[in-house]
Formats: structure tokens, sequence, C-alpha cells
């Protein structure tokens, strides 16, 4: 029995299609579930050594090798691995605190400290520029496609997200003088938000520009498209903003009663680590399921593509009628 085992787990069969998520993306809890794995903080504790080993498992199921004895859980624990550490267009390793991974421990710390250190403009000014330098790593590492951006554009793109950012929270925190102290609270969330609809197309100009890979179904390159692009930036935009408001939105409400007890006032200092807490509380929910609202692999009729690219696609490959694109996260 033990030997009729060990041959079975061997012979684990090469057709898994590993190139597609292991739950159906057509379905938003199918999505929600591919997103938990992906979004798991666990992830960025991973030694290179593990990365490494995740990387040959799935580049050999892909050349038709299977590990003796892998089962098909470790084949998608591999694949789930190498996902959250390589790029899908480039397959470069990205780096760790752009990954999808890093969101929850760097987005609680630094949004905590956002929303308890708005007061002052120093502390706004700082603390913004934190969040939107973190942004601009994360929107650069998530970009979609494989075009090589340069270090010329990469400064460009950072520093005009960043200035545009900070000087819209140093706007809105200027208004939050004149609102009661509760409204004032949420003026992060609204620089987020607003700073979000800049960082996000700013530092992913180059796609919007000269146009994202788009495929067929069976993942044949078909050209690169400016709309797809724009449709791919809009659903991160929405999603990103989307994300940040539970933990953004909440937690005012939570603090503002909270710093009315005895115990804040006898403990201030508790103040900013309760904040990150409940932040972090709600940003591990937040994160997956904001990312699933979208599929990864998003798609568009031919018809919304760019007149030439659609005449192009029609002469070289008829019967196409939808094309596909990684959106980026």
């Amino acid at each position: 029995v033990c030997l009729a085992v060990v041959v079975m787990a061997a012979e684990l069969s090469t057709s898994i299609n590993i190139r597609e998520p292991r739950w159906d993306q057509g379905t938003f809890v199918g999505r929600a579930k591919h997103f938990f794995t992906v979004t798991d903080p666990r992830n960025i504790l991973l030694s290179n050594e593990q990365l490494e080993t995740a990387h040959r498992i799935i580049q050999d199921y892909r050349q038709g090798v299977v590990a003796p004895g892998l089962t098909e859980d470790e084949l998608w624990r591999a694949k789930y691995i190498f996902d959250s550490a390589f790029h899908p267009d480039t397959g470069e390793k990205m780096l760790v605190i752009g990954r999808m991974s890093a969101q929850v421990p760097m987005n609680m710390t630094i949004t905590g400290c956002m929303m308890t250190f708005y007061r002052t403009t120093p502390a706004v000014l700082f603390w913004q520029w934190i969040n939107q330098s973190f942004n601009a790593i994360v929107n650069y590492t998530n970009r979609s496609g494989d075009a090589p951006i340069t270090v010329n554009q990469l400064g460009t793109a950072y520093v005009s997200a960043t200035t545009g950012a900070v000087v819209t929270a140093l706007g809105l925190n200027a208004l939050a003088k004149h609102v009661s102290p509760l409204l004032g609270r949420f003026v992060p969330f609204a620089a987020v938000a607003a700073a979000n609809c800049i960082n996000i197309p700013l530092m992913r100009q180059r796609e919007l520009k000269y146009g994202i890979p788009v495929m067929d179904e069976n993942d044949l390159r078909l050209g690169e498209s400016s709309k797809a692009a724009q449709q791919a930036i809009s659903q991160v935009v929405i999603s990103r903003i989307l994300m940040a408001s539970p933990g953004m939105a909440i937690p005012p409400f939570l603090m503002n009663s909270l710093e009315k007890k005895a115990f804040l006032k006898r403990f201030p200092w508790m103040s900013a680590p309760i904040q990150v807490s409940l932040v972090g509380f709600c940003l591990v929910f937040a994160t997956p399921l904001c990312c699933a609202l979208f599929p990864q692999k998003s798609s568009m009729a031919l018809t919304r593509l760019e007149p030439e690219l659609q005449e192009k696609i029609r002469a070289n490959h008829p019967g196409v009628e939808r094309v596909y694109f990684n959106k980026g996260l």
C-alpha cells in the first residue's frame, strides 16, 4: 500500500494549468480565495532559498518535469510562493516592500501613523511623503507589461506623484482646521484617496503612453494597447481607494470614542499602537477583498481598442472578439 501511494504521488499529472489561479477567477469568491493567498503577509518571511525552490518547481513543471513525490497541493503552494515574489510579465524578483504580501504590515504602520499624527504640518508632510514613496514602490513593482522603464522616467514619475499627493494632503489639512475634530480625522483618508488618483497613473504613465500587452484567450500576444492600460489603471485606482477605506474610516470613530475614556487619558502613548492594530485588522480583510473586485486577467471587447490595433488583430487573427491583459495590482 505504501509503495502504491509513493508511485501515485510521483505521477502527478503535467496537465494542471498553473498559469491560471487555483480558483475560478470568474467569481468574486474565487478571486477572493486567490488574493487571500497572494496577499498573505507570511509570504514576506520566506527565505531566498524557499523562493528559489518554488521558482525551480514551477519552471520545471512548465517544461513538463515533475519533481519526484510532488503532490498537487505542494505544486499550488509553490505557484503561490512564486506568484508572491516574481513579476507575472517580466519574471523578475520583486522588491520585498513592493510585493502584495507586504501590503498589510507596511500599510497598517504607515496609515496608523498618518492617522495618529495628523494635527501638525511637519507630521502631515512627513507621513504623506513616506506613504507616497511606499505607494510609488508598490505601483512600480506591480505595474502591468514588460517594457523597461528608465531611471529618469521613474524619478520624474516619483517626484510628480509624491509632490501632487503631499500638496493635496496639506490643502485638505488646512481645510480640516475649520471642521469638527471627528471630521478632521478623515483628512488622511481624503488625502490618500486623492493621492491614489495622482500617484498610480503617474507611476504607470509609460503604460498609458505606449500601451500594455494584450493577448487572446490562449495567451498569444496580439499587440500593445493604451485603451487597455486606461481600463487597467482605472480598476487599480478604484481597488486601492476602497482598500484604504475600512482602515481609514472605521478607526477614527473608535479612536474618537476611546480617547474620551480614562484608559487613553492615563496612557496617551497607547493611542498609536491601538490605531495601528485597528488599521491592521481592517487591512487583513480589505486588501484581498478589494484586489478581488476585478479579475487580475482583465479583458475588453476588441471594438474598444484603438482602431489601428483592431485592424491589425482582425487581419492577423480573425475570430478574436475579446482581448485579455494583466491589469497590475
